[in-house]
């Protein structure tokens, strides 16, 4: 997929693993690939998981800073199972707390789940940054999120993992997908 992208406001989030946020030419590859699509990068998600910081954390966050000040967002994936969530919200710049899905599987059954869900949200909007949760697998699990104030969601529910071509398909409008006409997109309400 070359050239100018389709969907002005279709937006990509990509995982980050460790070795490559550490590189040196991390920033670089980044801009050069901003700037050989002419993709917006405020539409341009990095999704870093806490292991990802464990390592030199003023590293990470002078990565993130330079690639904050060209638009690029950050979101935390994998929220609320790592040892120290709080201070990597406290140090570095993320815009999106992704909701684990071990918290969302049981949301239906188990009311720890649902108080800890209540608190993400909580904290996410005391925070001023977005929320996902992820993992949604049945109506009643979107149901129960809406109803506490997550109104993002990705999981198996929706979609799930398609080849490119029926991506794109459905991205644009051209075809079903086979699991029940689902587009394979993360879906917000």
């Amino acid at each position: 997929m070359g050239g100018r992208p389709s969907h002005p406001r279709f937006k990509l989030a990509v995982n980050v693993g460790a070795r490559q946020l550490s590189g040196t030419d991390f920033i670089a590859t980044v801009e050069k690939a901003l700037t050989e699509t002419g993709a917006n990068p405020s539409l341009l998600a990095l999704e870093l998981t806490e292991h990802v910081m464990l390592d030199d954390i003023d590293e990470v966050s002078a990565t993130m800073g330079r690639l904050k000040e060209l638009g690029v967002r950050f979101a935390l994936d994998d929220f609320g199972t790592g040892y120290s969530s709080l201070s990597y919200l406290k140090r570095l710049p993320f815009d999106t707390l992704k909701i684990d899905r071990s918290f969302v599987r049981d949301i239906e059954t188990d009311p720890n789940d649902r108080e800890i869900v209540q608190t993400i949200l909580n904290i996410a909007r005391s925070l001023k940054v977005s929320v996902i949760a992820e993992g949604v697998e049945t109506e009643l699990q979107a149901l129960l999120l809406r109803q506490l104030g997550c109104h993002a969601f990705q999981g198996f529910y929706f979609a799930g993992p398609a080849p490119l071509e029926i991506f794109l398909a459905a991205l644009h409008g051209q075809s079903e997908v086979a699991d029940g006409g689902k587009a394979p997109l993360a879906a917000a309400s």
